[in-house]
């Protein structure tokens, strides 16, 4: 029995197989058939009344040829224009100081700052009038003794050469004599001077940076007793390039102030917050790392002490500023913001609602503007947009020609078979 049943499926699996590949055929074929009849019978949709080229869409800017002064900017460090280490100019022990020499005192011009201990001084200037006295009084008696030369020489009735009558009427003891007086005057006038010296004077109206001595410092000439700065002027050092000099005006005498410049601290100070002040002076070197020029620009009241306004903010030593330098005049060009200025210096113009590529002759720019001499006619429309594709003479359109929106073609696109697929 096994052996037959075993021998009967062998028989069956033939035909098993056969049957399988033939309704996986079938299905096959009723798939492709179906597929064939579905991409037959798909709707289509064609373009209707979107054939005309539609120009795009610009903002444009008329420009005006007219004078325009440009303004440069550019940056630089504060720095006192009067800066001085104050130093005594005698020896001595520090008695007394006043309250104003402390960072960030202010002094008036002949303020005694500190005082060294006079009494030696005092002293000195005594014993110089002493022998003053003396001088003056050797001096007397000598003039004495001459005139009793004088009257022997007279009962002599003798003339006698040029040398010997010096001698004999004393003349060599009366020049030794009026010398003796003024190396005492001389002696005197120092003594006093030194008294002077002890007291140690601000050399102008000052601000104070450093002090470096207090009552009973020993100090001696030449000594750094602090460092003191004009409140009168400050200046900013800034460096121009050498290409933007010759728009740039610095006075020729003291009388005169060179261009007007804004002064900010972008950092430290409100948008609208800025200090004038005006160039003063183009120094005669390079700077060393940036080879640009350097230039000096004068800020009056630095401090901001003769103001009550909020607005005048006090310049502080060493700070970083921007200047905005106002240029000379540059007369008869046109006007043009750089961001509407084109690769290699061109610019996009519409002409008759064509786009137009200028080349233009630029003869200065700022960090706004540039100052164009040729290339562009008065009242000509320069393209503003910003397009991805350029070519001359496409079609251009602005704003305010087409205020409709354009039309919605998707209406006229529609189906051949419009009941075909829901």
């Amino acid at each position: 029995m096994t052996e037959h049943t075993h021998s009967s499926q062998k028989e069956d699996n033939p035909v098993n197989r056969k049957k399988t590949i033939i309704i996986s055929l079938v299905i096959l074929l009723a798939a492709a058939a179906v597929t064939a009849v579905i991409f037959s019978t798909e709707p289509t949709a064609k373009r209707g009344g979107a054939t005309k080229e539609t120009a795009m869409l610009v903002d444009v800017v008329q420009v005006t040829r007219g004078n325009y002064r440009p303004t440069i900017i550019t940056t630089g460090t504060v720095v006192p224009a009067k800066d001085v280490f104050l130093s005594p100019r005698v020896n001595g022990e520090i008695v007394s100081r006043s309250d104003n020499f402390t960072p960030g005192g202010y002094a008036k011009k002949g303020e005694v700052l500190v005082k060294i201990d006079p009494a030696d001084y005092v002293n000195a200037l005594q014993l110089r009038q002493s022998e003053l006295h003396q001088a003056q009084a050797d001096l007397e008696i000598e003039m004495g003794r001459q005139n009793v030369a004088m009257k022997d020489y007279q009962l002599v009735e003798e003339e006698l050469a040029g040398e010997n009558k010096a001698l004999v009427l004393r003349e060599p003891q009366l020049n030794a004599a009026r010398s003796q007086v003024e190396a005492a005057e001389a002696a005197v006038n120092q003594a006093e001077l030194d008294l002077q010296r002890t007291a140690v004077k601000a050399p102008f109206d000052a601000h104070i940076i450093t002090r470096n001595v207090n009552v009973g410092s020993q100090v001696s000439p030449g000594e750094n007793l602090g460092r003191l700065v004009g409140m009168d002027m400050y200046w900013v050092e800034i460096t121009v390039p050498l290409s933007k000099l010759p728009w740039l005006s610095f006075p020729e005498s003291e009388q005169e102030m060179g261009a007007l410049v804004k002064i900010r601290n972008r950092t430290a100070w409100p948008e609208s917050y800025y200090r004038t002040g005006y160039l003063y002076k183009l120094v005669g070197a390079l700077e060393n790392q940036t080879r640009l020029a350097r230039a000096i620009v004068a800020v009056e009241d630095p401090l901001a002490r003769q103001t009550s306004s909020k607005q005048k903010q006090p310049l502080i030593i060493g700070a970083f500023m921007e200047a905005s330098i106002e240029g000379d005049e540059i007369t008869d060009v046109i006007r043009l913001n750089r961001d509407y200025i084109r690769k290699d210096e061109t610019v996009w113009v519409m002409i008759d609602n064509k786009l137009q590529i200028r080349d233009l002759e630029i003869i200065f720019q700022d960090a706004k503007y540039a100052y164009i001499s040729s290339g562009l006619k008065e009242n000509e429309a320069v393209v503003t947009t910003n397009l991805s594709t350029i070519t001359e003479g496409v079609s251009l359109r602005v704003e305010s020609e087409n205020n409709e929106a354009p039309a919605d073609t998707s209406d006229n696109i529609q189906n051949e078979n419009s009941g075909g697929m829901q």
